[in-house]
């Protein structure tokens, strides 16, 4: 898909990989059925060639969210493991708003080129990739890394996961990031 390759620098900035999105009655139908085997494996070639490697968890402030600190789904997915290099928590969309400051921690580091994998593709993960390209970072988006649900649109009709990923691809290629997929990153 891309010929973009990661630095030696590089840092895999893994989003929102917690327990609560396995939940299908919550939130319905999604995409990716590869997305967490392919998080798992670029985790683990991060941890293998010693990339820095970043946890962001979602803290939602409402308390019925699955997402809640004191609820279950709170947690990391269960495959996710280990220490990362940073641990943000956040409770808005990016990455770059949460505590600690990521872009502080990123240039600190002098890590000048961001992976970005997680849930969901069209949330947390967009938004992450937007403001770090925003910020000047050179940003892969791993597409086949992300997963989202179907969607609710505004005229009532349900817009498929699918395309709502294909959408993100297309808004982010060459704005904000360059998409790749984990088999680019791993080769």
């Amino acid at each position: 898909m891309s010929d973009w390759k990661p630095g030696p620098r590089a840092a895999l900035i893994v989003v929102d990989v917690q327990r609560a999105f396995s939940d299908a009655e919550f939130w319905g139908r999604r995409n990716n059925p590869k997305c967490e085997s392919n998080i798992a494996a670029l985790v683990e070639h991060w941890k293998t060639t010693g990339r820095p490697l970043v946890f962001v968890r979602h803290d939602s402030e409402n308390t019925a969210s699955p997402l809640h600190p004191s609820n279950s789904g709170n947690a990391f997915a269960e495959f996710l493991t280990g220490e990362p290099d940073l641990l943000v928590s956040k409770r808005v969309n990016s990455a770059f708003h949460g505590s600690p400051d990521l872009q502080q921690w990123l240039d600190e580091h002098r890590i000048e080129q961001i992976v970005v994998c997680g849930i969901t593709t069209n949330h947390c993960c967009e938004t992450t990739a937007r403001v770090g390209g925003n910020l000047g970072y050179d940003v892969a988006f791993t597409l086949d890394a992300t997963h989202t649900f179907d969607r609710a649109a505004p005229d009532g009709t349900t817009v498929d996961a699918d395309l709502l990923a294909h959408i993100t691809a297309t808004n982010l290629h060459g704005e904000f990031a360059t998409v790749v997929t984990a088999a680019d990153l791993l080769a």
